[in-house]
């Protein structure tokens, strides 16, 4: 009986089920929670959702004046449901519902229900309709009209419903599906593909913020390129992220043809996916080729890409606005990383000079590391001999910036004078003038490290002030 595998939280069901004894209403663990137990029997959701055919708000009540002396219990009118947590879990209760729903809304309308089949018909995939009985007369009984189980063993996603419907209805079941496949390594049948397929321009209705949701879970998957293929092979991807589904295909010119970057693109993810779950670094890696596009052009030594990095940095806000992504430190996270992916490698020749190794420290800092995983990650040839060749280079590179590092101390480097001491030693309010003084020294320490000490910093300011018609302030001294 399935209720051996979960004993920490056998207290709460038990305790429910004698409730429901009492109030004479039946009660059942349905959804996620559920599926996972089968999937996995050691790494459950901490989410649990108890449907029964009594009011949720009530029954949450009286299982939490079981549990706690004075309890909380959090309610949402709107929804019908009461949730209380109970040491780590998240336990949330519902009367038995159905649904419906307008065509140009995927927001149902939702009506109680007599059975808890009709609570199953209404959920997304045949895995997630999957109910435990609570009940003290077929206590952990699984309910499973659908074939839930099943699908679980033959790693399927479908419909308890006609897919046509399912989708349209409610189209975020769209990316759900794609992204429980990719969590679950499962496939979505042919007839729900082809249903997603058809019903793609239903994306429309739905609020941008939930398709953003869906599609950091399936970066933050540790293969992403199988949802990214899946929404590309639906015809989503080139609704939501036209950069990205642009990159598709290799053309071939003059006997010249050059690499598919969509391919490409996918590889890199999922190799920095192997390394982190920093979600906006994954989305560099997403991204780091879009400005390819634009700049492909051919010339009698073949196909080009000068200066994508430069290009694709400037058009990360355009898609950060349009997904609604954060426009702060994590937009300009990522336009850092695809603006520098093509920096490290250009350090590679014996000829390069030390102030090139300390420009990238000075202007990578805190990311440095980050740019050096999806540097690596982008090394993606097939062919073993270039490949070792590569990541030799690579090898070189990175030995030499630690080795830059230790000697000049550049990590998280500060200009040995702030921009408060220059308003004051001339006697100026904030302006760019401060900004010109401290790129200066800035500069001038990347030549030669052995000026980077104060004194020879306050000569750097005092000249470069005189260039810009500052008049140095006696008072400071």
């Amino acid at each position: 009986m399935i209720m051996k595998y979960y004993k920490k939280c056998n207290n709460i069901f038990k305790i429910i089920s004698e409730i429901s004894k009492v109030i004479k209403e039946e009660c059942y663990i349905i959804g996620g929670y559920v599926r996972d137990l089968i999937i996995n029997k050691y790494k459950i959701s901490q989410d649990i959702d108890i449907v029964s055919s009594c009011n949720g708000e009530k029954l949450a009540k009286i299982v939490a004046k079981k549990l706690y002396p004075n309890p909380r219990v959090v309610i949402f009118k709107r929804f019908k449901t009461a949730m209380f947590k109970y040491q780590n879990l998240q336990i949330e209760f519902v009367g038995f519902r159905k649904e419906s729903y307008n065509t140009n809304s995927r927001n149902p309308i939702v009506k109680t229900a007599k059975y808890l089949i009709e609570d199953q018909l209404r959920r997304d995939f045949t895995i997630n309709t999957l109910a435990i009985s609570l009940n003290y007369y077929n206590y952990g009984k699984i309910i499973d009209p659908f074939k839930g189980i099943n699908d679980l063993k033959l790693k399927i996603i479908k419909t308890p419903t006609s897919p046509n419907k399912t989708y349209s209805d409610d189209p975020l079941r769209m990316f759900r599906a794609i992204r429980f496949a990719n969590q679950l390594k499962f496939k979505i049948e042919n007839k729900s593909l082809e249903a997603i397929y058809e019903n793609r321009n239903r994306i429309k209705i739905l609020p941008i913020e939930r398709i953003t949701i869906e599609l950091n879970k399936i970066l933050l998957t540790d293969k992403p390129s199988i949802g990214f293929n899946l929404l590309h092979k639906v015809g989503i991807l080139e609704m939501i992220l036209p950069e990205v589904s642009l990159l598709k295909g290799s053309e071939k010119f003059k006997g010249y043809s050059h690499k598919d970057n969509f391919i490409h693109t996918l590889q890199v993810l999922d190799n920095i996916s192997k390394k982190t779950n920093f979600l906006w670094l994954k989305w560099a890696a997403l991204l780091h080729d879009i400005g390819k596009y634009k700049t492909k052009k051919f010339s009698s030594t073949g196909w080009s890409f000068h200066s994508h990095e430069f290009i694709g940095s400037k058009m990360v806000p355009i898609i950060f606005k349009r997904l609604k992504l954060p426009m702060g430190k994590n937009l300009k996270y990522v336009q850092k990383m695809i603006k520098y992916s093509s920096r490290p490698i250009a350090l590679v020749d014996k000829d390069t000079t030390d102030s090139a190794f300390r420009r990238l420290i000075f202007d990578l800092g805190e990311n440095l590391k980050d740019l050096m995983l999806l540097c690596n990650a982008d090394i993606t040839t097939k062919n073993t001999t270039k490949k070792q060749e590569y990541k030799n280079n690579f090898k070189l590179v990175i030995h030499k910036l630690k080795e830059i590092q230790k000697k000049d101390k550049l990590r998280n480097w500060k200009c040995p004078i702030s921009g408060y001491e220059i308003m004051k030693i001339f006697n100026i309010k904030p302006s760019n003038k401060i900004g010109i003084i401290k790129k200066a020294i800035k500069h001038a320490i990347l030549y030669d490290n052995e000026i980077n000490t104060y004194n020879n910093a306050f000569k750097i300011m005092l000249k470069t002030a005189k260039k810009i018609g500052l008049i140095y302030s006696k008072k400071y001294d």
